[in-house]
């Protein structure tokens, strides 16, 4: 029996041109060398990684204890695009300087008052709980001293 004609390509369905050159004339289909290999599987983002979390989220502000996984898959590419979005341009005001601060990702929210209010409070917490987890070692150093 013999193969009727092969389907066509996906580039064919999709209406791209059959000849995979760009305007120079160069061919994309080269194949890549084996040391960029890695980078690029690197840059593959693992999916899952915030379902839990965002699925208590999802619940704490009103949806279902146990929504779709297509839904958690959705609010976590949307999260992850914004933070993406946010750092490239965190480091694009750092770029300057040379160094990324904490102060880069307060300047692009100054604008959003309740998200700038709440980053200070979590930032302002977490130097408390710095303070006290050092008191806590001092102290507990002195009295491993003291019975010594």
């Amino acid at each position: 029996m013999q193969n009727p004609s092969p389907s066509p390509s996906p580039a064919t369905l999709i209406g791209a041109p059959s000849n995979p050159t760009t305007l120079t004339g160069a061919t994309t289909n080269k194949a890549k060398a084996p040391a960029s290999a890695p980078a690029e599987t690197s840059l593959k983002r693992k999916r899952g990684f915030f379902q839990k979390d965002l699925q208590h989220m999802m619940y704490g502000f009103g949806d279902d204890p146990n929504p779709l996984p297509e839904t958690i898959a959705l609010v976590e590419d949307i999260v992850v695009e914004y933070i993406t979005d946010l750092v490239h341009k965190a480091q694009n005001v750092a770029s300057k300087r040379g160094k990324l601060l904490t102060e880069d990702f307060l300047y692009l929210i100054r604008k959003d008052y309740p998200k700038l209010h709440r980053c200070t409070e979590l930032l302002s917490m977490n130097e408390e709980l710095k303070k006290a987890r050092k008191a806590f070692d001092v102290s507990e150093e002195n009295l491993a001293t003291a019975t010594d």
